[in-house]
């Protein structure tokens, strides 16, 4: 029987406090550690962040390609991989800056959505883009 998890979250963004930070990423460590490494998971996530265009000292788990550049918090993320045996998906493919940036506004273009997945799972993930549109059905 395969089982299959899936994570969705939304980390606290830039002007709240450093406790509820410590808290989310406290909290998100025991959702996974709750997950047997024998089980695929997917983490789907709003990091409130950016990871760079370069890996910079994690080339096992950023891909090489992104928007923008990294931020502080955003080793967070990258250091959560890391420990977790975890790939940033959408750091993985080649894309147009418009099927990597997942919030666009009047003052800024960011990458700020991941997508993790086991690095024994990379192979599963055929591609991952973001798709321009306010709406995706018709």
């Amino acid at each position: 029987m395969l089982f299959v998890n899936v994570v969705s979250a939304y980390a606290p963004h830039v002007g709240l406090g450093e406790e509820v930070k410590k808290l989310f990423w406290e909290n998100l460590d025991e959702v996974v550690r709750g997950i047997s490494s024998t089980e695929k998971i997917f983490i789907g996530e709003d990091f409130n962040g950016h990871i760079g265009t370069t890996s910079n000292g994690f080339d096992d788990v950023h891909g090489g390609f992104d928007f923008g550049e990294r931020n502080v918090g955003e080793v967070s993320l990258l250091e959560f991989a890391k420990a977790f045996e975890l790939v940033i998906a959408n750091s993985c493919f080649l894309k147009r800056d418009n099927q990597l940036v997942t919030f666009s506004s009047m003052v800024a273009r960011t990458q700020i959505d991941y997508l993790l997945l086991r690095k024994g799972d990379r192979g599963l993930c055929k591609d991952c883009k973001v798709i321009p549109s306010e709406n995706i059905t018709t």
